[in-house]
C-alpha cells in the first residue's frame, strides 16, 4: 500500500493545526513520582481525564508509586500505573500491588509490560506471563495496555528478527479476545512516521485488531532526546534527529513533533480505519514543556482543566 507523500501533504493549503488537533484529542502522558512531585497541580497542565500513566523504575518503592497514583487520580485524571513483570517476585507480590493501588486510589487500568531489567527477579519475565495469572481480570480491571515495538524489540528478538515479537503480539492479540478489559498497544516513542505505518499496516493486514496508542517524544533538546533514544532501542527513526543534529541551524533549537504528528494526522484523515487511534507523550524535556506544546497544538479539548473551570 503506498504511502503518503507528507512533504507535499505539509505544503498544501490546509489549516495550520486542524488535523494535529484531532490526533492530539485524548492523548495521554507519562510521568514518575519524582517528577510529578514537580508539578504544584495537574489541572493546571491537563484536560480532565487524561489518562496518566505512572511508569515504575527499578528501583522505586511500591508506596511511591501508589501515593503518586493517589495524588493524581484525587485532581481528577485516569491513573495507568507500569506492571514490570522483571521486577515482580511472585503472583503473591502482584496481587499486593494491585490491592494497594485499588485500595488507595482506585485504579481499573494498568500497563503490563516485561520491564526495563534483564534479568527477572522472580517468575515472571514477561507481560503474558503477568497476564496469564488472571489477577487483572480478578480484579476488575478496564483497561489493559501492552508494548508494541514499530521499531523492533531486542529484548525478545536480540538477533533483529521478527518472529518472537510476532509470535508475542499475536498470543496478546488472542487475549484480548477473551478478557472482558479492552486492551491497545503502547509504544516506544519513534520519530519518523513512515515505519510506524509501515508497521501498522502490515499488523493489520496480518488481522491484527488492537488499536495503537503510538509513543512520541514531547518537545526537548536535541542531545536529551538521542540519549533517551539510545538508551531505550529506538531503530530507523533515530535517523531523523541524527539529520537534524548535521543541520546548524536545527542544532540548538529544541525538537519538538509537530511535523511527526501532522503527517500521522494526514495518514489517519484518510485512513480512519487505521490501527493508530490515539497518541501518548513521553515528557522528555519535562511535564510542563510537553503539556504546554498540547495545549497550543490540540485545541479546546487539551485545555487544562483549571481554563475550563
Amino acid at each position: 500500500m503506498a504511502l503518503f507523500n507528507f512533504r507535499k501533504r505539509r505544503e498544501a493549503d490546509t489549516p495550520a493545526h486542524g488535523d494535529i488537533e484531532r490526533v492530539l484529542r485524548g492523548y495521554s502522558i507519562e510521568v514518575m513520582p519524582r517528577t510529578a512531585e514537580k508539578v504544584e497541580d495537574f489541572r493546571a497542565l491537563l484536560a480532565p481525564g487524561t489518562r496518566v500513566y505512572i511508569a515504575h523504575i527499578d528501583g522505586t518503592p511500591i508506596e511511591d508509586m501508589v501515593a503518586c497514583a493517589r495524588r493524581i487520580a484525587g485532581e481528577g485524571f485516569d491513573v495507568m500505573p507500569h506492571f514490570p513483570a522483571r521486577i515482580i517476585d511472585d503472583k503473591a507480590m502482584l496481587e499486593n500491588w494491585i490491592a494497594m493501588y485499588q485500595g488507595e486510589a482506585g485504579v481499573k487500568q494498568g500497563l503490563i509490560l516485561a520491564g526495563g531489567v534483564t534479568e527477572p527477579r522472580g517468575a515472571f519475565d514477561s507481560s503474558i506471563a503477568l497476564l496469564e495469572t488472571g489477577l487483572f481480570d480478578k480484579a476488575g480491571f478496564t483497561r489493559l495496555h501492552v508494548a508494541g515495538h514499530p521499531e523492533g524489540n531486542k529484548d525478545i528478538d536480540p538477533d533483529g528478527g521478527e518472529a518472537n515479537v510476532m509470535e508475542a503480539l499475536r498470543w496478546k492479540q488472542a487475549f484480548s479476545e477473551r478478557t472482558d478489559a479492552k486492551m491497545a498497544l503502547a509504544t516506544q516513542f519513534a520519530f519518523d512516521a513512515q515505519p510506524i505505518i509501515a508497521w501498522a499496516e502490515a499488523l493489520q493486514s496480518a488481522g491484527f485488531t488492537l488499536p495503537i496508542h503510538l509513543g512520541i517524544a514531547g518537545p526537548a533538546k536535541l542531545q536529551t532526546l538521542i540519549k533517551f533514544a539510545v538508551a531505550c532501542g529506538v531503530g530507523p527513526s533515530l535517523k531523523v534527529l541524527q539529520k537534524r543534529a548535521m543541520d546548524v541551524t536545527k542544532l540548538v533549537l529544541p525538537y519538538e513533533p509537530t511535523d511527526l504528528v501532522r503527517d500521522l494526522a494526514a495518514y489517519t484523515e484518510a485512513r480512519p480505519d487505521s490501527l493508530l487511534q490515539q497518541l501518548h507523550i513521553f515528557p522528555l524535556g519535562g511535564i510542563k514543556t510537553a503539556a504546554q506544546w498540547a495545549m497550543e497544538n490540540g485545541g479546546a479539548s487539551a485545555q487544562p482543566a483549571a481554563a475550563q473551570a
